[in-house]
């Protein structure tokens, strides 16, 4: 178990690297002088070439690169062009709302998706496992953003059921904030988990041990929820541990569509204005968190199944 958490973490900080190296690359091959939009059109040439050596912009790629990941061993992630603030102070104060964005979608989802997979499973090829199957491939199909819109419309402005924008004030006042945005990015997973669950458990279900435990009387939702459940959500965990660079960036759209503070709103107004330390801070985070998603997945799937344990 130790020598494969010291291989995740010798992983992790080589996925950091390059993740950090490409954004760099891609935020120096997007048009424009971040200079020229800092100081705005009346800026002289002199006073773009000082900016210029402030920020460091004026020195080599390797040079630039190198002074990131030199600041960032001592927890430097440089500071934002525009205020002169700490960018970690920046990018963590946003955090928790993307955070908390992210955990109740997951959260919703799962509860909902796993038992219809099972229940699915259960009903194979009967009419509410063929009306299941249609309604998770259309949530699949349909985008975030897309689900978003039409939910901002429905339940916030014709319905006035639900706030339409912003976080909230308060624990309660959050969590109704968080209704129609969690939903959003939601929805697409209870179809896709239920989809996975149930093929997971149809596979599970056929095996010679749990015909076995039938021909022992034991129930069929005692086989399902006790012997074929913990086998069957392997896929789903592994795959919720992947899927949180997904989450995240869907929250990025959100985010914007209901105007919620996060690192949604953060990142895409620091690429407008070319602030370089801001996007690296948040690639950074960003690709910290995935890599730390993936590895606690790993770790629950070689709770639920301890035959996974060898290849740890």
């Amino acid at each position: 178990m130790w020598l494969y958490l010291l291989k995740r973490i010798v992983l992790a900080i080589t996925i950091v690297v390059i993740a950090v190296t490409l954004v760099f690359l891609m935020i120096h091959a997007v048009p424009g002088d971040p200079a020229a939009a800092l100081l705005g059109p009346r800026a002289t040439p002199e006073m773009k070439a000082q900016l210029h050596q402030q920020m460091g912009l004026d020195k080599p790629f390797i040079v630039q690169i190198a002074t990131f990941f030199g600041g960032l061993l001592h927890g430097n992630l440089g500071f934002d062009v525009f205020s002169q603030r700490p960018v970690a102070d920046i990018v963590f104060e946003q955090l928790p709302y993307t955070i908390e964005l992210v955990l109740a979608s997951i959260l919703w989802s799962v509860v909902v998706a796993v038992p219809l997979g099972c229940y699915s499973a259960m009903t194979r090829n009967a009419v509410i496992d063929q009306v299941v199957g249609i309604v998770a491939v259309a949530t699949i199909a349909i985008p975030s953003f897309v689900m978003a819109v039409y939910a901002l419309l429905i339940f916030a402005i014709v319905l006035g059921w639900l706030p339409a924008i912003g976080a909230g004030e308060g624990l309660s006042d959050s969590l109704v904030h968080l209704i129609l945005p969690a939903f959003a990015i939601g929805i697409g997973w209870v179809g896709y988990i239920s989809r996975l669950v149930r093929a997971s458990m149809l596979e599970i279900l056929s095996e010679n041990h749990l015909r076995m435990a039938r021909s022992f009387g034991i129930s069929e939702w005692r086989i399902v929820t006790r012997y074929a459940l913990p086998l069957a959500i392997l896929p789903t965990v592994t795959i919720l541990g992947v899927g949180i660079a997904w989450l995240l960036s869907s929250a990025v759209f959100i985010e914007m569509v209901f105007a919620r503070p996060g690192i949604g709103a953060l990142v895409v107004n620091a690429v407008n204005t070319r602030n370089y330390p801001v996007v690296m801070g948040v690639v950074l985070v960003t690709t910290f968190l995935t890599v730390v998603a993936t590895t606690v997945s790993d770790l629950i799937a070689a709770a639920l199944d301890p035959r996974t344990r060898e290849n740890l």
